[in-house]
């Protein structure tokens, strides 16, 4: 990392309705994939970390769940662990969707910044895209949260990379003083663990559709360290509500579970330099989302 005169650090929670585009922003911003990318809403369960280092300092990204009004047990769980990571933050990013319409979802997350607009950096997303609508979204900023200044308005495609460098200059702008609390080359801080879950899960989530995306979690049973460390073998469940989905994820002639599976070793073998072996089966765990102790488990409180 080059010297500067004064290097700042920072922790910026991500904040924005879901599929606003947090989780690719983070990619694009680490350069690496640490978070999962779907087109299906809510796929971010909790919060994920990933680290930019550059020439002015160091950025320390949280991507919170998107925040969505339901009532139902797991998103309720979701929302709080945004919420949590609000309080004493440095920095907040607040992206929005210029194409779609904002509503009642739009207005309980600005509310949530009231009291944050000085720390506070709007990200316009996806206006590389047609119907892509900045203007009534500058509006509403000005009307919802008046003191954010318009120089920190602006606008990006997470997905083509634009306007990447102006958002992260204008946090850096108003981050502290500090000195890195990283490694220059760290990108992330998720442990092993969580890391092949969130692999099997994103991969899983990309190749099923309807409900069956929300239904599915990953339990990792065994990883073992074999040849010396230079082999990473590890046993995982692709976990699933009821017995009518755990066939549609199994795939005719297990032709689903191979695919999730090959597309999760090569993710893997990107990410980590031992040779992966991975057995990847799938169970049934009934009503998961509705009992405490498995979304506690896998949404822990903050």
């Amino acid at each position: 990392m080059a010297e500067t005169e004064e290097l700042k650090t920072a922790v910026v929670t991500i904040i924005g309705r879901p599929s606003a585009g947090k989780s690719t922003f983070l990619n694009t911003a680490c350069q690496e994939d640490v978070s999962i990318v779907s087109p299906t809403p809510q796929t971010t369960r909790n919060a994920i970390k990933g680290i930019v280092n550059t020439s002015f300092g160091q950025l320390i990204f949280i991507d919170t769940p998107g925040y969505h009004d339901s009532e139902k047990k797991l998103n309720l769980r979701l929302k709080s662990v945004t919420e949590s990571q609000l309080e004493g933050v440095d920095c907040v990013l607040y992206i929005i969707d210029s194409t779609r319409p904002l509503g009642e979802e739009e207005i309980h997350t600005s509310a949530l910044l009231k009291n944050l607009q000085d720390k506070t950096i709007v990200a316009i997303n996806k206006t590389d895209l047609p119907q892509s609508r900045p203007l009534p979204i500058i509006k509403f900023i000005s009307e919802q949260l008046p003191q954010i200044p318009e120089n920190y308005i602006l606008q990006m495609s997470a997905q083509k990379d634009q306007g990447i460098n102006e958002v992260l200059k204008a946090l850096y702008d108003i981050s502290p003083v500090g000195q890195p609390v990283y490694d220059e080359e760290v990108y992330t801080d998720q442990d092993l663990t969580f890391r092949v879950c969130e692999v099997i899960r994103g991969e899983a989530i990309n190749r099923l559709q309807d409900e069956i995306p929300h239904a599915v979690y990953v339990e990792v049973a065994d990883i073992e360290h074999r040849n010396e460390g230079k082999k990473l073998w590890i046993r995982a469940f692709l976990c699933v509500e009821r017995d009518s989905q755990k066939g549609i994820v199994i795939g005719k002639g297990a032709s689903k579970i191979k695919e999730i599976r090959t597309a999760a070793l090569k993710k893997l073998s990107q990410i980590y330099i031992q040779k992966i072996d991975l057995d990847l089966q799938v169970k049934v765990d009934k009503n998961w989302r509705q009992r405490d102790y498995t979304i506690n488990r896998l949404v822990p409180n903050s």
